[in-house]
């Protein structure tokens, strides 16, 4: 890992400056790695259902188990951090889940797989808990906004790469090759993150027991337009995962019936997610986050009800409003977070990620119930339903402000 400058605390680095572009390169790299070994297993859905003879739901805890897992050690993770350094906690994260990735398609009975993907989840923690908090300490606050949405950029492409490789090798081969083709790959985005990621400049060791840390948590969720900010992660984010968990199952049947390397190309829509967070978040620093988030979230909304008729250009222009809409709200709450919490940001980011992969483990999952009681009518008014909820918070985001001022003085 490369060195930087000592710099001016009360700078950070600025777009256009090589700290800034070497920063932002290994945090795109970082969410390659970990969105790639997340959700190449949502591709193999419907053929992990088949060979387990099992059903939507629960071929879907394959990627609920390792969104879930890594919920919960999101805030241990974050905690590490604070004690062994940013820069460290993610490479050890991403390397130790590249290993079990690789472990993974070994796997002969739906239990154990279920359990090698909860691992790899718990080790795959220690980067998005790390990630937005690095990038707080070491970007200005004015560009902030759009490091993080080239980070969120990342994690696009990782989830749309993941998925369409996953696809193809699974056309040729078999599940296991495609999760192993997809490990491979999550080890190589690792290595080009230990490449280029610079060394923390602004960060200070803050070892933090339990205690500290449990205190710092509820310091946090108490404070309204974080918590706020938290549910409605919570929600977009499992109506996100809903519906590219339940989109394999319902073209590759009837009406649609389309072969699977087709299906894996339908992934490639995630493209308008790595478009939408990079320019949410330019917006978001010029006219407001508020604003950027509502639009986000009532593009969300269209998206998923354009889905509805069995048409399948309604399908996929549907899918690519709705991703655009979702990666921009992602981007817009995720850099709230930083900019509300002048204390304690790691914990702050954790909380979020928290419940971003709580709800893409809970709601993701239940989504297969809604398929299998009324087919995708059901999953998109599950999901418009979620959406709508959000849209409520962001509306109440302002008084939320005023009253926490009013209780601060």
């Amino acid at each position: 890992m490369t060195d930087l400058a000592q710099r001016s605390p009360a700078a950070g680095y600025r777009r256009g400056e090589p700290g800034y572009r070497q920063i932002t390169l290994a945090l795109f790299a970082a969410g390659m790695a970990t969105f790639v070994a997340m959700y190449a297993a949502q591709a193999v859905l419907p053929e992990l259902a088949r060979e387990f003879r099992t059903g939507p739901a629960t071929a879907a805890l394959a990627v609920s188990a390792t969104t879930g897992l890594l919920a919960f050690a999101i805030i241990p993770a974050s905690a590490l951090s604070e004690r062994f350094g940013r820069v460290r906690t993610m490479a050890i994260a991403a390397l130790t889940s590249a290993v079990l990735g690789l472990l993974v398609p070994l796997a002969h009975h739906l239990p154990l797989l279920l359990a090698l993907r909860g691992l790899q989840g718990i080790a795959l923690a220690g980067v998005p808990a790390t990630a937005m908090a690095y990038l707080a300490e070491e970007v200005h606050r004015d560009d902030l906004g759009a490091a993080m949405g080239r980070y969120v950029a990342g994690t696009t492409i990782g989830g749309l790469s993941g998925r369409v490789l996953a696809s193809f090798v699974l056309d040729h081969t078999s599940w296991r090759w495609a999760l192993e083709a997809a490990a491979l790959a999550a080890l190589a985005f690792t290595g080009a993150f230990l490449a280029q990621a610079p060394r923390s400049v602004y960060f200070e060791a803050n070892p933090v027991g339990v205690r500290v840390t449990t205190a710092n948590v509820l310091d946090h969720l108490r404070n309204p337009r974080l918590l706020a900010i938290y549910c409605t992660a919570f929600l977009l984010m499992g109506g996100f995962v809903a519906v590219y968990n339940m989109l394999g199952f319902r073209l590759l049947a009837k009406p649609f019936a389309l072969p699977q390397s087709v299906v894996g190309l339908v992934f490639l829509l995630y493209l308008a997610g790595t478009v939408s967070s990079g320019m949410a978040g330019r917006l978001a620093d010029r006219v407001g986050r508020k604003r950027v988030l509502v639009v986000s979230e009532v593009v969300c909304l269209v998206g998923v009800l354009i889905t509805l008729p069995a048409n399948l250009v309604c399908v996929i222009t549907g899918v690519l409003v709705f991703t655009a809409g979702f990666f921009g709200a992602h981007a817009v709450a995720s850099g709230w977070v930083g900019s509300i919490a002048h204390r304690h940001r790691a914990e702050a980011s954790a909380l979020y990620l928290f419940a971003y992969y709580l709800g893409s483990s809970v709601l993701g999952a239940t989504a297969g119930i809604a398929y299998s009681a009324a087919a995708w009518s059901g999953v998109v008014g599950y999901v418009a339903t979620l959406v709508v909820l959000a849209l409520l918070l962001a509306a109440v985001l302002p008084l939320l402000r005023r009253r926490h001022a009013r209780r601060l003085t």
